[in-house]
């Protein structure tokens, strides 16, 4: 059954569009009609069947991919298509982004003028992890153990340890009477001052250590009270990690089924990179194992306190026995894994983290073998952690348990914090222990050398090299439907290599909107001969040092991004010491305190210029006289020894395809693209581009990064 868009639906995207354009004295924009216009053809083009569901077809219908460059006004866009059309499909909508900046802009500024200037009346609510959330419990057993301490007595053991300062506990108090008279709902970023992650972590649970409904602080629960706002709410504004989380969950846990919702994903060129870490594994051999042998002494240490539950002390027996077979599997593959290291890393190369792939991803028939047995002897001890956590949580409701409410609640905790550590390492072996699809791309699996208590541990990784079947199975063929926007999703000129990175459909939607800048009257690319190239490692630096002086104004605010840390650093160690004392470096102040203390410099009409890695490369905004002038100082390839980038390239050489011109190529389009992205971030912007590397104009692919850049005017020399 063919749905259809309902002429009401249509006019009041219409009436809503020109209302929020006359309060706020704007003029409509090409590109952000077409937006409008594609996002809404698409979505009332879904095919439902009898139960209201997106039939699958070839599952390119309802999925809609939207380049649009700065300035478009994507959110306007995509947030007037949706939501009727979510409405009247007795849909919800997800909106997720790549940044907390821009969750916190949506709920703060964007989505209320957008209701306010549209007369609508959609419900919003934001969904956060639940470490975003204090505990009230723990928010208690905080308080009880700082009262304790200070009369001599300490109640936490092991790795609930907390040894709060007086700073720290004052705070907790202001807490505690902020929820009694409820002028704080527990969110971290709603309270009134920044709390670091150190002071804060006492007082928040993963899904693991929470006792939920059966909690008796059920009621006064920050994040179940944010969760239940969530049932109600029209849109739910979240970010691509709690997205993943959700899929890796089966999808419908933390967020709406898929089947009913549409997603936006905002910031879209983040998904693949999003999911590839979050359905990645470790293991570090020698902690794990250590980590081990602590669970055993503290499970013995608890077995006189669980001793009066029948149920639970054969449980702590069991596990101790479990546990200490764990350690000794570990302990027996430790060789193995060392010899491998022994035979093929270079130990003597200087490296601070040496680092090894297996080749084709494929660890071989006997480390398989090796794995499977350590996931089997894992997945007991995670099995009997799930039996404890029950009992225990089972126990809590009874009124007569033999021991104490406040014991078991600690108890569940400490199980918790086990299972969360356990299921880490289990997920590494299990990756481990599969073969790869013949038919794609292999998982990357590497083993790498690292510090850790003042000695080396092996360290046994593994990802997928792309997220494509990750989105293909748990989402695009099961959402009702999908918008994917960002400024920068084309690379070459084409959205290959982005649909290759998360499987969205051939068939699916792909436009290019029209972009608001003038680029050629507003701003200028310019290519100049520094005498070096940027794979002339050693000559492009010393040129840097030479001649950055020469293409920067003091006066004005300048970005100047590097793709190497130890370059950017060689550079500022040599620049003359006039420039040097304008420039804030990443890594000397946090990312947040260089921004602040640039954007003051050129508010007290000063200069000020940064340099950045790849991180102010994308999504930071400096409008206006902020950034009057960004400068490149190479082709932002790859960074070389990327495990993930090393096995996909080596897939495809081994297909009989070209490495670089599949994978390196577009890849550094698209981050020169969004490195151009930073100059011009409104309508009255102006500036220039200068490109430090002269392989744009000497080598055969030059061109095409050239022709895939906004089209300011040119100055080559």
């Amino acid at each position: 059954m063919a749905a259809t868009l309902d002429q009401s639906v249509k006019k009041e995207i219409q009436d809503g569009y020109s209302r929020f354009l006359e309060a706020n004295d704007l003029r409509p924009r090409l590109g952000q009609k077409q937006m409008i216009a594609v996002i809404a053809n698409v979505l009332c083009a879904i095919r439902e069947d009898a139960d209201g569901h997106r039939q699958s077809g070839d599952g390119g219908e309802g999925i809609c991919v939207v380049e649009a460059g700065t300035g478009t006004g994507k959110t306007l866009a995509y947030l007037l298509a949706v939501l009727p059309i979510a409405r009247q499909k007795k849909k919800r909508v997800v909106l997720a982004t790549g940044t907390i900046v821009l969750q916190e802009q949506l709920i703060d500024k964007d989505i209320p003028a957008l209701l306010k200037h549209t007369g609508w009346d959609y419900s919003v609510a934001v969904a956060k992890g639940r470490g975003r959330y204090l505990c009230p419990l723990k928010l208690e057993q905080c308080l009880d153990a700082a009262d304790s301490q200070q009369s001599g007595q300490f109640l936490f053991e092991d790795e609930l340890a907390f040894n709060p300062s007086e700073r720290n506990i004052a705070t907790y108090r202001e807490m505690a009477e902020a929820l009694e008279k409820d002028e704080w709902n527990g969110d971290r970023d709603n309270w009134n001052a920044s709390i670091a992650h150190v002071d804060w972590q006492p007082l928040t649970v993963d899904r693991r250590q929470c006792a939920g409904r059966r909690c008796r602080y059920i009621r006064e629960c920050c994040f179940f009270k944010a969760r239940d706002e969530l049932e109600e709410a029209d849109c739910i504004v979240a970010n691509h990690d709690l997205v993943m989380a959700d899929l890796a969950l089966g999808g419908g846990v933390i967020l709406p089924p898929p089947e009913d919702t549409i997603y936006i994903f905002d910031e879209g060129h983040r998904l693949a990179d999003t999911a590839l870490k979050h359905f990645s594994g470790v293991c570090r051999l020698n902690s794990t194992q250590s980590w081990l042998a602590k669970l055993i002494k503290q499970v013995e240490s608890r077995q006189a306190q669980v001793a009066v539950i029948n149920e639970l002390a054969a449980g702590f027996e069991k596990l101790s026995v479990a546990a200490i077979a764990a350690e000794k599997a570990l302990a027996l593959s430790y060789p193995i894994f060392d010899q491998l290291v022994q035979d093929n890393m270079d130990l003597d190369s200087g490296d601070d983290q040496p680092t090894w792939c297996f080749p084709n991803g494929d660890p071989g028939a006997d480390i398989r073998l090796l794995a499977n047995e350590l996931a089997e002897t894992l997945s007991y001890v995670g099995a009997l952690l799930k039996q404890l956590s029950d009992h225990i949580s089972s126990s809590m409701e009874d009124v007569n348990a033999a021991i104490p409410r406040v014991d078991l609640e600690q108890l569940l905790q400490l199980v918790g914090i086990w299972q969360g550590r356990l299921d880490s390492a289990l997920g590494l072996w299990r990756q481990y222990a599969i073969e790869d699809d013949p038919k794609g791309p292999p998982d990357a699996r590497w083993l790498a050398l690292e510090q850790s208590g003042g000695s080396l541990d092996i360290c046994v990784s593994a990802a997928p090299t792309r997220a494509a079947s990750i989105f293909q199975e748990r989402l695009w063929q099961r959402c009702y439907g999908a918008v994917i926007t960002s400024a920068t999703l084309q690379a070459l000129g084409n959205f290959d290599r982005f649909r290759q990175g998360v499987g969205t459909p051939v068939k699916a939607n792909y436009v290019s909107v029209a972009g608001a800048f003038d680029y050629p009257k507003v701003g200028v690319l310019s290519v100049p001969n520094i005498g070096a190239e940027g794979n002339q490692a050693q000559a492009h630096t010393e040129a840097l040092i030479e001649k950055l002086a020469d293409f920067i104004d003091q006066d004005e605010g300048t970005l100047v991004l590097f793709s190497s840390r130890r370059q950017m650093e060689q550079v500022y160690e040599g620049i003359p010491i006039d420039l040097e004392q304008r420039v804030l470096m990443q890594g000397k102040w946090s990312n947040k305190e260089i921004i602040s203390r640039h954007k003051a410099a050129i508010d007290d009409g000063e200069g000020s210029i940064i340099f950045g890695l790849a991180s102010f490369a994308e999504g930071m905004d400096f409008p206006g006289d902020y950034c009057r002038h960004v400068i490149i100082a190479k082709i932002p390839f790859s960074v070389p020894n990327d495990p993930v980038h090393d096995t996909l390239s080596e897939w495809v050489e081994n297909r009989g395809g070209n490495s670089f011109m599949e994978l390196m190529l577009p890849d550094a389009s698209l981050r020169l693209n969004q490195a151009c992205g930073r100059l011009l971030r409104t309508e009255t912007d102006t500036g220039r581009v200068t490109i430090l590397d002269r392989r744009v104009i000497t080598k055969r692919y030059g061109q095409q990064l050239l022709n895939a850049l906004p089209p300011f005017r040119r100055e080559i020399a």
